[in-house]
């Protein structure tokens, strides 16, 4: 059974002789290369040298062929900005003035789609067999984000409709990105769809699960193979996620992989996680990174399991994190002789980060605990509300993103006894913890915590 075989069967639900292992090189590849992530994101010859490169180093069973959830959204009319070390970020929200008659068609024949499908042309040619390739689109309820900006979530409760017709909207080239990959040779589509992560239950099975679902029954239609993929702390809509119609649902850290496993293998579904992203992989060492790999295979087994980072790999990830990875994978007895003899490191990352003294300070300190915002679109739009709330509380406010790809950003999570991103802190207390607030609840917030200051 070769590498592509096994993540397919995986993906069916069915054994396989080890766990199937799926890096999420995104432009992690452009760091193997030594060019820019702007570059290789812009370039099929990049992106067909970078996963020659990931495969070669990290013996992978699949691959995606390009992790950008900004595709889609500038062929449709958002201004984007680029990074020389993380995907690019929206800059610019067309409705929110405009209305959807007034964005331009999602012509799959512009932008950058037409890189992409050079690039998997090449791929399947020179690695026929050896890798199941991935096409990722973005998920209806992220795109709508994009395309609305941070009023969608009020939008959701005063204009419910309104926001169901961009999502429906967004559903449509969703199905046709699907097409897309699909005609191309992808082996599996992946419906990433962050923002879902921000959401109430309620919300989810309104606004996400009729428009995923719609996607799923297509794609499975064609003859493909679907995931579902959520980053962030999607707890409370897991069981509701795994309810979808996709084939496989995967996750990242901020979720244990045991409430993964019984929801889905409950459902006859496939699951894939949860690999710690930062603390680990971009931050570890190797022998972290062979630990999380033990934890993770020990959860998930070798039935319906894809092991995978929670997200796509920060830029920086160094490759020998990923190779040992790829070495508990690929040699049962090498994972046992590392269970029996590596001692898990526990020493204080980034020492000598001290908190303030937030009760002597005059302004109300917001401190916002990311991935990065920018690369990350649930703590983008975090951080956007919270820069606007900021002005509009009418109080003084200090505001600070800490980044847990950093050291620094991580011990201040720590700290602050914070378990999952993106969360807003104020005054050092957790008030919103992976749920983007909307505007006047937040400046109440503010104001509240401004107020106990005065007594």
């Amino acid at each position: 059974m070769n590498e592509k075989e096994i993540l397919l069967k995986a993906l069916h639900n069915e054994p396989t002789p080890r766990p199937a292992w799926l890096p999420f090189v995104g432009v992690h590849g452009a760091q193997l290369l030594g060019v820019s992530a702007s570059d290789y994101l812009q370039s099929a010859e990049l992106l067909v040298k970078g996963l020659k490169r990931a495969q070669e180093l990290y013996r992978p069973d699949g691959l995606p062929l390009i992790f950008d959830l900004q595709m889609e959204a500038e062929l449709l009319g958002c201004k984007l900005q680029w990074a020389k070390d993380a995907p690019p970020s929206v800059a610019s929200h067309p409705l929110e003035e405009g209305s959807l008659a007034s964005l331009p068609p999602l012509d799959l024949s512009q932008g950058r789609f037409p890189i992409a499908k050079e690039a998997l042309r090449c791929l399947k040619k020179e690695l026929n067999g050896k890798v199941a390739w991935y096409g990722l689109l973005t998920g209806p309820f992220t795109l709508t984000l994009h395309l609305a900006g941070n009023k969608l979530f009020m939008s959701m409760f005063d204009e419910p409709e309104r926001v169901k017709q961009i999502i429906a909207y967004a559903t449509g080239c969703a199905k046709q990105v699907a097409d897309f990959y699909l005609e191309n040779g992808a082996d599996v589509v992946a419906v990433v769809d962050p923002m879902t992560s921000q959401i109430s239950r309620e919300h989810f099975q309104e606004f996400v699960t009729p428009y995923v679902n719609d996607i799923f029954n297509h794609i499975r239609a064609r003859g493909g193979l679907s995931s579902l993929f959520v980053c962030g702390n999607a707890t409370r809509n897991l069981e509701a996620m795994c309810a979808t119609c996709a084939d496989n649902v995967s996750i990242d850290e901020n979720i244990p992989l045991e409430r993964l496993r019984d929801f889905t293998r409950g459902r006859g579904k496939s699951f894939g996680g949860n690999l710690k992203l930062t603390s680990v992989l971009l931050l570890g060492d190797a022998d972290d990174a062979r630990l999380d790999a033990i934890r993770c295979i020990d959860v998930g087994g070798c039935c319906g399991f894809v092991l995978a980072p929670g997200c796509d790999l920060p830029f920086h990830t160094p490759p020998a994190n990923l190779q040992a990875v790829a070495e508990m994978v690929q040699d049962s007895y090498k994972r046992e002789i590392c269970r029996r003899t590596i001692i898990a490191k526990t020493a204080e990352a980034g020492a000598g980060q001290p908190l303030p003294d937030y009760a002597r300070e005059k302004e109300v300190c917001v401190d916002v605990i990311t991935l990065d915002s920018a690369s990350c679109a649930p703590c983008k739009y975090m951080m956007d509300a919270v820069q606007e709330s900021g002005k509009n509380s009418g109080v003084p406010v200090k505001i600070i993103e800490h980044r847990i790809t950093t050291r620094e950003g991580l011990a201040i999570m720590k700290q602050l006894r914070i378990e999952n991103i993106p969360t807003i802190c104020l005054d050092g207390e957790a008030k919103f913890v992976s749920l983007i607030p909307d505007g006047p609840t937040l400046e109440a917030a503010i104001r509240e915590k401004a107020a106990a200051k005065r007594k």
